[in-house]
């Protein structure tokens, strides 16, 4: 939108850049590396994609819900409870890596159809209170470099480099 200043483009367009960033973060590795946990932290490359799958439904719906909303509740989740009982290392990668980027593609073409004043408007978080969608998005926007970071680290390991 023309009326967006730098900061809400910037937002924007780094969530839309998190699908091709960690999709080359998992790129060349075979299923059995995928499958195989790794430091730092001991999820696989596997375990960490569908954790982002998972929470992008989450925030997709916080996302949504603060568009269309006046000031709903936004649910917190937990990463381990997920991991635990969602069956991660039984999914497919590719599957996942195609709904994170479907899910922020959809997300994405709502956000720029969007004035400025619509990233003020505001849900309620469960654990961290009230926030804005500017706030939501660029923790959103952080959430895919934050673990590409951990994957990047894991590969010497996972090629047997380290």
């Amino acid at each position: 939108m023309q009326d967006w200043n730098e900061e809400i483009r910037e937002a924007v367009d780094r969530y839309a850049a998190g699908p091709e960033l960690l999709r080359a973060s998992v790129e060349g590795l075979t299923a059995e590396q995928i499958r195989t946990p790794a430091p730092p932290g001991r999820w696989s490359p596997l375990e960490v994609v569908c954790h982002i799958a998972d929470f992008e439904t989450i925030y997709a719906d916080r996302i949504k819900r603060a568009l269309a909303e006046t000031e709903p509740l936004l649910p917190s989740g937990d990463p381990d409870l997920f991991a635990a009982s969602l069956s991660y290392l039984d999914r497919d990668l590719e599957e996942e890596l195609t709904l994170i980027a479907t899910q922020r593609g959809q997300i994405e073409k709502i956000l720029r159809s969007r004035p400025a004043e619509a990233f003020e408007r505001r849900g309620r978080h469960s654990v961290d209170g009230p926030v804005s969608i500017l706030k939501l998005l660029k923790s959103v926007g952080n959430h895919i470099p934050h673990h590409v970071d951990f994957l990047q680290k894991k590969r010497p390991v996972l090629l047997g480099e380290a």
